[in-house]
């Protein structure tokens, strides 16, 4: 019995430690600003995929850049933009990847603490929402980037399907 009540005062006494330490600023202010993060993010991307679609629909020798102003047949600016353009992209698919593991860890970091007696949101409805809208761009995103194989080149398309498939097995591992 003894043992028992100095396991129960150790643990009690960490879980005011953990309650102390988490109140200097809402749980909530936090969270909120880790979304607008994320959301800013995913659009941005979202942008990238739809300016990399618009490029590559515009007739084979206008393009319209990042400023909205079209470019010259004989400039020849689209081929080397669309590199450049799904480049910007990917990486920032891996940069949002990393908000979401973040996430990922931030979530899984709780539920460890929850056993010593820390509030938990066991909601796990957001994080599945962003790991789904993540998915969803990255496929889109694929889908540009095999679409534009002939414009990238040998050596670059299998750079590129090697960090795809890098963030894909990253989230799907954590």
């Amino acid at each position: 019995l003894r043992l028992v009540a100095v396991l129960r005062a150790i643990l009690e006494s960490e879980k005011a430690a953990v309650l102390k330490r988490d109140h200097h600023l809402p749980l909530s202010f936090h969270r909120r600003q880790e979304e607008l993060k994320f959301g800013v993010g995913l659009q941005r991307l979202q942008h990238r995929v739809r300016e990399i679609q618009a490029l590559r629909d515009s007739p084979a020798g206008e393009g319209t850049g990042r400023d909205g102003a079209k470019h010259s047949p004989a400039a020849g600016t689209a081929p080397q933009e669309l590199p450049t353009l799904i480049l910007e992209a990917v990486k920032e698919l891996e940069a949002v990847k990393q908000q979401v593991l973040k996430r990922i860890q931030i979530w899984k970091r709780q539920q460890q603490l929850a056993g010593n007696g820390a509030v938990f949101e066991e909601n796990l409805a957001p994080l599945q929402k962003r790991c789904e809208d993540l998915v969803e761009v990255y496929f889109q995103l694929q889908q540009q980037v095999m679409a534009a194989s002939t414009e990238l080149g040998p050596e670059l398309l299998p750079r590129l399907m090697e960090r795809f498939n890098e963030v894909l097995s990253s989230l799907v591992r954590r």
